[in-house]
């Protein structure tokens, strides 16, 4: 019953006196069912509306907010004497070969001698640079031993894997062995370094590239014999050195037309 019709019954019952006092009892309820209902509709109305919600997909902010927020942690070396050793010697070599100097040592010497190669010469003197720095690193007796004594096999990139895996942590970090197909079957012949520490202390794509990848690939193959292709993954700072496997072409290299960190390049340059 809505309220025009509970109106119109008050006025009849009015309207009729006797009628009014043989349902007195019936009369007092309707005024109160009324009250009742129109109390039951305020509250019902105060009841704060809810407003439709909808979820809308949205993109990333920028470009490279997966690259940042997988590299936000830092990886702590305690370096044992061999490793200051082997970054101290490797730090002055290449201040020797360019003729930079830094006053910083350890592997933070290290990274600053090869920022300042990386902002004073061009991409290719850079790979030139690191090449003949390996070369004056390694004694050539010792370069022409390895190449003679060991000829192209499986048993020569599984050992430059192990090799690697153990001798130079200082410089690239964690690494660990992996499987690979060569020729039809499969060689313990990867190294997949979990997290580099050049790349991870510089922040910076192209001194990876320039100044680590490209160089390395070319010192080791003419150097040793041994072809190898260095994948970095720049999204979690990790790569993979694949021995055996010849790199690809400059053109068609990926790592070659990746975009520099921007946000977090150490090196403080513009990289194309």
């Amino acid at each position: 019953m809505n309220s025009s019709s509970l109106s119109l019954a008050l006025h009849v019952l009015e309207a009729n006196p006797s009628f009014h006092d043989h349902h007195r009892s019936t009369i007092n309820v309707i005024p109160s069912l009324w009250a009742h209902r129109r109390r039951r509709s305020v509250r019902k109305s105060r009841r704060p509306q809810r407003m439709a919600t909808q979820a809308v997909p949205t993109r990333p902010s920028y470009k490279y907010q997966s690259i940042r927020s997988s590299t936000d942690t830092i990886t702590v070396y305690n370096d044992s004497w061999f490793d200051l050793i082997a970054i101290d010697y490797l730090s002055k070599n290449i201040q020797a070969s360019t003729g930079i100097k830094t006053e910083k040592g350890g592997y933070d010497g290290l990274v600053e001698a090869a920022s300042f190669v990386s902002q004073m010469f061009s991409t290719k003197k850079q790979q030139e640079l690191v090449v003949e720095t390996l070369e004056k690193a390694i004694p050539w007796p010792i370069l022409s031993m390895i190449r003679a004594l060991l000829p192209t096999s499986k048993f020569k990139r599984e050992l430059f894997a192990i090799f690697t895996t153990f001798f130079f942590a200082w410089l690239i970090g964690p690494s660990e062995v992996k499987e690979y197909e060569m020729e039809g079957r499969m060689e313990k012949n990867v190294v997949h370094i979990k997290k580099c520490r050049f790349l991870e202390k510089s922040r910076c794509v192209g001194m990876c590239v320039n100044m680590c990848k490209m160089p390395s690939q070319k010192f080791i193959h003419s150097s040793f014999g041994v072809p190898v292709n260095m994948v970095p993954n720049f999204d979690d700072m990790s790569c993979e050195m694949i021995f055996g496997q010849e790199p690809p072409l400059a053109a068609d290299d990926p790592a070659l037309k990746q975009p520099c960190y921007k946000i977090l390049c150490k090196a403080k340059k513009k990289h194309s």
